[in-house]
C-alpha cells in the first residue's frame, strides 16, 4: 500500500470516530426529519411479496445496468430474490426490500460475494428515483449497521461508470480509501462510510 493510502486509512480512521461522536453527541431537538418524499418508506427482509419488482428490476437491462451486469431471465430474477432471501440465514446480514407505503419498489443492504470484500449495495425501480429514497435507505442501512451489528466499518464500491453510485456514495460523506482490483478482473475505488448523523430513519422491521 502506498504512503497515500496509509494517509488516506488515518483520514478516515479520524473522521469516522468524528462522526460517530458527533452522532452520539447530537440533541434530540436536532434530529433530522423525514421528507414527504420519503414519508411511507420502510425498510423490510425480502419475501415472496418482491417477486414481482425483482423480475421487474432484473429483467430489465436499461433498469439494472450498472448492477450486476446483463439483464436475468425471469428465473434468474427469482433465483436473485432466493439468495438474498437466504443470505440473511447463511450471513447474519443481507438486503431489506424498500416498501413505499406497502410496496416493494427496490432494496438496500449489505451483500458479500465469496473473494469480495462486504458492501453497502442499493437498488430502485425507476419510476422512483430521483426523490432520495436511496439515500434515505442507506442511511438507515449504516444506521443499523454501526448500532446493531456494531461494525468497526461500512464500504461501498462500484464500476467507474456508475456515476450515480459514486454520487450517493460522496452524499453519504464516503471517503475513497483505496483502489483494488476485483475478482472480476475490474479496478473499482472503495469507499469508507462514516456513521449517519443522529436523525430520525426510515424504519426497519424485523
Amino acid at each position: 500500500m502506498s504512503q497515500r493510502a496509509g494517509t488516506l486509512h488515518a483520514d478516515v480512521d479520524l473522521f469516522t470516530e468524528q462522526a460517530a461522536s458527533s452522532r452520539r453527541a447530537t440533541p434530540p431537538h436536532m434530529t433530522l426529519t423525514p421528507s414527504r418524499k420519503t414519508a411511507g418508506l420502510s425498510l423490510h427482509r425480502p419475501d415472496a411479496a418482491c417477486t414481482a419488482a425483482y423480475e421487474r428490476f432484473f429483467t430489465d437491462g436499461s433498469a439494472s445496468d450498472g448492477y450486476g451486469g446483463a439483464p436475468l431471465s425471469v428465473d434468474g430474477a427469482r433465483a436473485r430474490l432466493a439468495k438474498d432471501r437466504e443470505a440473511w440465514e447463511r450471513q447474519g446480514f443481507g438486503l431489506w426490500a424498500i416498501h413505499d407505503h406497502g410496496a416493494p419498489i427496490g432494496a438496500c443492504g449489505f451483500a458479500q460475494k465469496p473473494g469480495w470484500p462486504r458492501e453497502l449495495t442499493w437498488w430502485l425501480l425507476p419510476a422512483f428515483r430521483g426523490r432520495g429514497i436511496a439515500f434515505a435507505a442507506s442511511r438507515a442501512a449504516l444506521a443499523h449497521a454501526y448500532d446493531h451489528f456494531r461494525w468497526p466499518t461500512v464500504e461501498t464500491y462500484m464500476k467507474d461508470s456508475n456515476r450515480a453510485a459514486r454520487a450517493l456514495a460522496l452524499r453519504l460523506g464516503g471517503v475513497p480509501i483505496d483502489r483494488t482490483v476485483f475478482p472480476d478482473g475490474i479496478a473499482r475505488d472503495r469507499f469508507r462510510l462514516p456513521p449517519p448523523p443522529a436523525g430520525a430513519f426510515i424504519p426497519i422491521q424485523p
